[in-house]
């Protein structure tokens, strides 16, 4: 018998995903997807929580070493990257990155998954996050409960996942949540007012190429207003998305915001090279100075 499934495609985004007539959504990028597990190597503990069930959005919480009954720790939340439509937070790629994050930083880690496009348009992405945000400032998790410092909360994310962090930090400066501390984007995924195919059909409503959840580097005011003291941005020579990463940092410099910036820019690399090449000597040099932003005072 003859397949039925349609060949036709009707919206091409490779090698993110595309859409044929019959609405079937191809995803051209696949991950391994790894459970929650302990290291005891590093001594770091992992396991998942569901923060909101009705959208199936959860975060998966990462502990380091404890060495002291009441030992408090920063938190990361940390937001993934995949042009807000591919990816997880139980991508082994993710995973095993933030499993020595932890270990490295000393912090406890909360990294989201979100519903992803084209199934759920933006701004679900953004609305999911921000409810891990608020659950991560309820603080009622165990861990959180036991070993958090929501003094020291920092966001962070790579490619769109810096996006969504960027724009979680804007809404944070709203003053509803908690006061984060600092933020670290790599390899950000920003407009730079151009026309942006893949934003149009993620995000339908949005006010167009300079609407500020895409190229933030147009409102100044949203930027000064950034409830953070330190952002760390980093940049490589070779991306693709270079070029909004780098308006917004020198936006966010001219700003008038207050807070310390700081910008690390690594020749010869492409998009997410730490997270693809992690045992590269320049991933390492990227790891430690993500590390010593996150433990400096």
């Amino acid at each position: 018998m003859a397949s039925t499934t349609s060949t036709k495609v009707v919206h091409d985004f490779h090698p993110f995903f595309r859409i044929y007539d019959d609405g079937r959504v191809e995803r051209g990028i696949t991950y391994v997807s790894v459970p929650a597990s302990d290291n005891p190597e590093t001594g770091v503990r992992s396991r998942d929580a569901v923060v909101v069930p009705e959208h199936n959005v959860w975060v998966r919480l990462y502990l380091p070493r404890i060495n002291e009954d009441g030992q408090k720790f920063p938190v990361v939340a940390y937001v993934h990257g995949g042009a807000f439509a591919i990816e997880s937070a139980s991508s082994s790629t993710y995973d095993s990155y933030l499993h020595s994050l932890t270990a490295k930083a000393n912090v406890i880690t909360v990294s989201v998954d979100y519903r992803l496009a084209p199934e759920h348009r933006l701004p679900a992405c953004y609305d999911d996050c921000w409810a891990a945000i608020q659950w991560v400032a309820q603080g009622s998790d165990p861990w959180l409960k036991s070993h958090a410092d929501l003094d020291r909360v920092f966001f962070a994310g790579d490619s769109a996942g810096g996006n969504i962090a960027h724009n979680m930090m804007a809404r944070a400066g709203g003053g509803d949540c908690l006061k984060p501390a600092g933020m670290v984007l790599a390899h950000p995924y920003f407009g730079n007012g151009k026309p942006d195919k893949l934003w149009e059909f993620i995000y339908p409503e949005s006010s167009g190429v300079d609407d500020p959840k895409h190229n933030p580097a147009a409102s100044p005011g949203i930027l000064s207003g950034m409830a953070c003291s330190k952002v760390m941005v980093i940049l490589s020579e070779k991306d693709f998305i270079r070029e909004g990463g780098l308006k917004y940092y020198e936006a966010l410099k001219k700003s008038g915001w207050g807070g310390d910036l700081e910008l690390l820019d690594v020749e010869g690399e492409e998009h997410v090279f730490h997270l693809q090449k992690p045992d590269c000597e320049k991933a390492g040099h990227v790891m430690d100075r993500v590390v010593a932003f996150l433990n400096r005072a």
